[in-house]
């Protein structure tokens, strides 16, 4: 309705509303010439669909978008910028990437764009994946932490106050006998919790995550995934990650932004090849388990990477292959290669990290 071509029909816009519309015009003035209309004449500033921002213009622009819009707008118009229309001059530049809101898919753009980034953009753009990943990693630990608490023992009570544990039937038929019938109320003399039986797993866990770019969601939440389960008693957490080569990351598994930082998303897959190192790092079969983080889309021969993962379930290493996993677990994947690792005991799934936790409970109780 809006835009340059509307002005003669509406009158053009006026005060506020010319700001909205100038804002607007800045990004999305560039479908006009996807639609191959004719750049219109004039002076660089009078042309708001020019291609030719200079990181100043850029700033204005972003300073502008963040006082006009709700905070979710302002986000969705940079992430547009970023991923629609190319303007990587918002992360190449440490000034203008300063003013973008932290945010997990400015996490995503930077760790792919990172070897472009120049001495003082890496500086801010590490303090903004730290940002994002401490954000990330507090609203995780909470439900992985729950996940590996224990399960509840519905036969035994515990003296602990805990609401999560609170046995409401229970309570209700300790307490008939309190019934008042004059005010119709159940007095509570006594409430009930049950006892949570502790875990402790002594269980190696190997993550071995697939770092091919369209795999950079699914790298984030293991970086910070194995970071969480590293931190947990009686686990010994490995991270590797791979494309044509493995890279054994366990050295910096409790810091999630040294190992993205370390990332280097993009290149072929070799999924055998990775499957065969994890193999070697492998000292107790049953008290290990394999979470293999991968789209199955493989590179080299599939029959190599059936044969490693057929080895590692005779040995009777427990065995789970993720296709996602993120906050959204929207997996895209080779069905046909997953299918044939499905056939040799690998469990196939697409998990938030919650579920994983969980996931691994159910597995090594």
């Amino acid at each position: 309705m809006l835009g340059r071509y509307a002005s003669s029909s509406l009158g053009g816009c006026r005060g506020g509303a010319a700001r909205l519309d100038a804002a607007l015009e800045f990004l999305y003035g560039r479908e006009y010439g996807g639609r191959g209309l004719r750049p219109e004449e004039g002076p660089a500033e009078t042309t708001p669909g020019s291609l030719e921002e200079s990181a100043p213009g850029l700033v204005t622009w972003l300073g502008e978008v963040r006082e006009l819009f709700p905070r979710e707008t302002a986000e969705m118009v940079e992430r547009h910028a970023l991923e629609r229309y190319g303007l990587t001059e918002l992360v190449t530049d440490p000034q203008t990437l300063e003013r973008l809101e932290p945010s997990e898919q400015l996490l995503r753009t930077l760790l792919a764009l990172k070897g472009h980034l120049g001495e003082q953009a890496l500086v801010v753009a590490r303090r903004i994946i730290r940002q994002v990943v401490e954000d990330l990693t507090r609203r995780l630990r909470t439900d992985v932490r729950r996940a590996m608490s224990g399960r509840l023992s519905r036969d035994r009570h515990s003296p602990v106050q805990i609401a999560a544990n609170f046995d409401a039937a229970g309570t209700i038929r300790r307490n008939l006998k309190h019934f008042d019938a004059a005010r119709g109320q159940l007095v509570l003399q006594e409430v009930l919790f049950f006892e949570r039986n502790t875990r402790r797993l002594p269980w190696d866990v190997i993550v071995c995550v697939d770092q091919s770019g369209s795999m950079v969601g699914s790298v984030i939440h293991s970086a910070v995934m194995a970071g969480i389960l590293s931190g947990l008693p009686a686990f010994r957490v490995r991270l590797v990650a791979f494309d044509t080569a493995d890279v054994d990351l366990t050295d910096h598994v409790e810091d999630p932004v040294e190992v993205l930082m370390r990332v280097q998303l993009g290149g072929g897959t070799d999924i055998g090849r990775a499957v065969r190192y994890c193999t070697q790092l492998v000292e107790n079969p049953q008290r290990t388990v394999l979470v293999l983080v991968t789209d199955f889309c493989e590179g080299a021969s599939p029959g190599e990477l059936v044969r490693a993962v057929r080895g590692l379930a005779e040995s009777r290493v427990t065995l789970i292959g993720l296709a996602a996993l993120d906050g959204e677990a929207h997996p895209h994947y080779d069905r046909d290669v997953a299918r044939r690792l499905a056939d040799c005991g690998m469990s196939i799934a697409a998990l938030t990290p919650g579920r994983l936790a969980e996931w691994l409970v159910a597995v090594t109780s």
